[in-house]
């Protein structure tokens, strides 16, 4: 298991940040390798955000000495979406799930022993997002006929989407950790327009579903102050909550959002007038 720390920014600094500055503060490159754990813990709420390669072996998640606990979920929470093509064996405290391709897990706090294990039909991923909890909730699976689905956008303003709303307060118990996908029909590549902030949690975005020849950019920054990165598949960036989090690709992609902070209430958002952005 590998893990990498990053830590919290003032907007007046990232104001300054060249390209390399920006990357390698808010872009997680490196989630995927065979049969490993990879995780950034990220200061923005204590969120940490992860990815498991899987084939026939079995890995566990441990704990490491900056939770400085006796396993991962001694006082966390964690949610997991399959982002692979194959399915995935997740096993807590002895109770086994079996997740097909886009359907997620949610294991609560105080689950003591987890384990992962793909299948010998070819390489699986997992992509999770672990958040601090004050309280024990049971562990779900949900998939796609079990989410809230919202659709939005058009075809004619390119953003035409599917929301599945996968391990939100509405859906199934959850200290803080909120998580969903959001799958960009063809033709369409805007996502998160208009753009917003949340001044009361922050934000992962994880982009999947993109041709290797093919790219997401990535905006972010305060609504008068943007910035921008480009992100490929299996990538990953991190939202602070002063930042707008919103993205064009040059083709349609899904994307998982996770969130972390004070506030359940998926609607909690300042929207930004699109004509407003600078």
């Amino acid at each position: 298991m590998k893990y990498y720390t990053r830590y919290a920014s003032h907007p007046q600094d990232v104001k300054r940040y060249d390209t390399q500055k920006l990357r390698d503060h808010f872009l997680i490159q490196n989630l995927f390798e065979p049969n490993e754990i990879n995780m950034v813990y990220t200061h923005e709420d204590r969120l940490i955000i992860g990815g498991i390669q899987l084939s026939e072996k079995t890995v566990e998640l441990t704990t490491f000495d900056q939770l400085k606990s006796a396993s991962f979920l001694e006082r966390r929470e964690i949610g997991l979406i399959n982002v692979g093509e194959h399915e995935a064996e997740v096993i807590a405290d002895e109770e086994k799930y079996t997740l097909l391709p886009k359907e997620a897990l949610y294991i609560g706090k105080g689950v003591k022993k987890v384990y992962f294990k793909g299948t010998n039909k070819g390489q699986t991923r997992l992509y999770f997002n672990s958040a601090p909890a004050h309280h024990a909730y049971p562990t779900t699976k949900v998939g796609k006929k079990e989410a809230e689905i919202v659709e939005l956008g058009s075809l004619e303003n390119s953003n035409h989407r599917i929301i599945y709303k996968l391990l939100v307060n509405s859906v199934v118990k959850t200290c803080q950790l909120q998580m969903g996908m959001t799958e960009l029909k063809s033709g369409s590549v805007w996502n998160t327009m208009p753009a917003h902030t949340h001044d009361r949690r922050m934000e992962a975005y994880f982009y999947f579903d993109l041709a290797e020849d093919q790219t997401v950019c990535h905006f972010m920054g305060q609504p008068e102050e943007t910035r921008h990165i480009w992100v490929h598949s299996h990538q990953a960036v991190i939202s602070p909550p002063w930042s707008i989090h919103s993205g064009a690709g040059t083709s349609n992609y899904t994307f998982i959002w996770g969130m972390a902070g004070e506030n359940l209430d998926y609607g909690d958002m300042d929207v930004v007038d699109p004509i407003a952005l600078k």
